[in-house]
Formats: C-alpha cells, structure tokens, sequence
C-alpha cells in the first residue's frame, strides 16, 4: 500500500472523529480505511488510535505522528502548489483563526476578494476570541490583536486597533458626559471581562503622561458587540475598540467623550508557525492583508471624521 495513502487515512480518521467519516471525506469504504491504518500501525510496530465501539482516541505516539503526518502532507500539497505557482495559479486549504467581532464585522469582504483572485484556495476559519495554538491546531495563520507573547511564532504588523470611550446621547444627556478621565469615577461603566483587570482604564493625555483610572464596572462582558449595544440602550460608558464601535457612532446611537486623551492602542498582527518555508498561498494572503490593511483603516477615518465635526 501507497504510504502517503496511508497517512492520508489515519489523518482524516483523527479529523473526523470516525472511519466511517474519513472513508466519506476520501471516498472510499470504510474497510479500505481501517485497513490502511491497521496496516500503518503493523509497519510502524506501533499503536496510534485507542479503538472503542464510541470514540477513538489518540496514543502519545499517535499524537506524535499525527503532527508530522499533516506536516508532510502538508509538504507534498505545497510540492504540487509550487509547481502550479508557476503557472499563476494557488490551491489548498488555507486554515486562518481570527477574533470573532473583527472577523465577522471587517473579514468577509477580504476574504471574498481573495478568493475570487484565488478561487481554488479553500478557507477554514475559526473565529474566536480564545487564543489557538497554530501548531498544535495546525493552522496557517492567526490574526491576533495585542501585544506579542509567544516569540516562537512569526508576526506580520498589519495595523493599529484604537480605542474610544463613547455613550449614548441620552446616557448623555441625563448624567452629563465626562470632562476628564477622572470623571469616570462617577459614571456606569460597561467593561469587557477578558481583559486582565477590566476596571482599570489606561490612558494619555496630549502631553504624553500616561495615567490609570480605576472606573465604576456597573456591567461586565466578554462581548465587545453586546457592551456596545447596552451603552447604546443608555447602559453607561464603554470602552472598546474603533473597529466594533464605529458603526453606532456613524449611526449617531453612539457619542465619543474625551477625544482629548488616547486610550488604549494595541498592534494587530498576521501570526503564522516558524515552518522551513512558508505556502505559497499563506505568503500570499499575508501580503494580500498588508496591502488592504494599509494606512489608517476606515473605522478609524469614520470616527476621526465625526469627532472633528462634534469639536
């Protein structure tokens, strides 16, 4: 037996769970799978899957093969990509997690821009917010916003995400909009829960003194979209990204308050694993990003707009 077809087999018997869904996904019977593994395991000498009439599981070894396995996959993929780079064309399945808020608002439009440019590159998307380990998940690449802390992986600056503090113009108009950070002491305050200690708001002034101002949490979240629509329903203050509160602020459901002081900015970055070369199609998405990620991004220039005209 073929033994890139064997590998092939056990892959996707680990992906999907079952033989009978990795005989669906290679077209082939469900028998033929079982015999390509069983017969991986006999010239390896070793045991990959624990079997049981429910689950399969994966042995140390196994795990261990899986990795490398996907990666020489991987590899011949890439070989044969190569060879079709020549001619103008990429291919493959292109595995890319991303924040879901930035993902959903801001992503589909590029991502249907490339693929009409590439129309035979495959997306596989995960967005969330929790952080995926690319090696271990085996994605291509991550788009990731904040300060870097995993130095084993490559990292691509695409743009900065800016923050604002805004309310609704009637939280507004009964409690009074804030004059200077410290004011926030007194106000309802809507933070989003993932940060390390979201009652503490970071700031600098226009003399570039950067200052902590610990506000009144009167709700918490982990949800930068729904924090957004309860200060827009007059829950309070919230601090969030352009990139989520543009849209309620060019609608004029939100209001930006101390425009005067720069909040928190966190650099976003295209993540992908130290490989020995990077795909063809990767390299191309992440030049594709750079370019539609150039210069001051539009969620920005909407809020830069509308501030200018409020002053």
């Amino acid at each position: 037996m073929d033994k890139f077809e064997d590998i092939q087999a056990f892959i996707a018997v680990v992906d999907t769970g079952s033989f009978t869904a990795a005989a669906d996904r290679l077209g082939s019977a469900k028998s033929a799978v079982s015999r390509r593994v069983s017969a991986l395991e006999s010239r390896l000498g070793v045991q990959l899957l624990h079997r049981t009439t429910r689950v399969l599981n994966l042995t140390e070894t196994g795990r261990s093969f899986y990795n490398h396995g996907t990666r020489i996959l991987a590899d011949l993929e890439e070989a044969e990509a190569a060879v079709q780079q020549e001619h103008g064309e990429l291919r493959g399945t292109l595995r890319f997690a991303l924040p879901l808020s930035f993902g959903v608002r801001h992503m589909c439009g590029p991502i249907a821009t490339f693929s009409k440019q590439h129309p035979k590159v495959r997306f596989d998307l995960d967005l969330n917010d929790r952080r995926v380990d690319l090696i271990e998940d085996n994605f291509d690449v991550a788009l990731r916003i904040g300060r870097l802390t995993d130095s084993s992986l490559i990292a691509r600056r695409l743009f900065d995400v800016r923050a604002v503090v805004c309310g609704s113009p009637h939280y507004l108009h009964v409690h009074g909009a804030p004059k200077t950070p410290a004011d926030l002491a007194d106000h309802q305050c809507l933070v989003y829960s993932n940060l390390i200690d979201p009652n503490k708001w970071e700031y600098e002034d226009r003399d570039g003194n950067r200052d902590v101002v610990k506000v009144n949490s009167t709700m918490s979240a982990s949800s930068g979209d729904f924090l957004c629509n309860a200060a827009a329903h007059g829950m309070g203050l919230v601090l969030q990204p352009t990139f989520i509160a543009s849209t309620a602020i060019r609608s004029g459901n939100l209001t930006p308050v101390l425009t005067d002081y720069t909040w928190p900015i966190a650099p976003a970055y295209a993540m992908y694993p130290p490989t020995r070369h990077l795909s063809y199609r990767v390299r191309a998405f992440i030049d594709f990003l750079a370019e539609k990620f150039a210069g001051t991004p539009q969620w920005d220039r909407d809020c830069e707009t509308l501030s200018a005209r409020q002053s």
